[in-house]
């Protein structure tokens, strides 16, 4: 029987995290951790997601921040897209739900 061939494509799961482009990666502290933060602009955008901030609706088009653990505990699955004003506010404003 013959080998399988190698697959010449990462699967989805498989992408880097910082990935490459325009759009800079900063990193800032949150909850006792490092974060990967990328702003996004609305128009690559293109479906909605829930912001763990407010507990509201991000939606497609709006301008966004994508925020993901940089220590290694995680990997795009770990992604959470937040509003902007939300992720700015995220050490005077407790996620719905938080016990602080």
């Amino acid at each position: 029987m013959a080998p399988m061939p190698r697959p010449n494509r990462r699967r989805r799961d498989e992408r880097p995290l910082a990935l490459g482009g325009p759009a800079a990666v900063a990193t800032q502290e949150y909850a006792g951790g490092r974060w990967a933060v990328r702003h996004l602009s609305g128009a690559s955008s293109t479906r909605a997601y829930l912001c763990p901030g407010c507990s509201h609706e991000v939606a497609a088009g709006v301008p966004h921040v994508v925020v993901w653990p940089v220590d290694g505990v995680g990997g795009v699955d770990q992604r959470r897209h937040w509003h902007s004003g939300c992720w700015s506010a995220r050490d005077r404003r407790h996620p719905t739900g938080a016990l602080r």
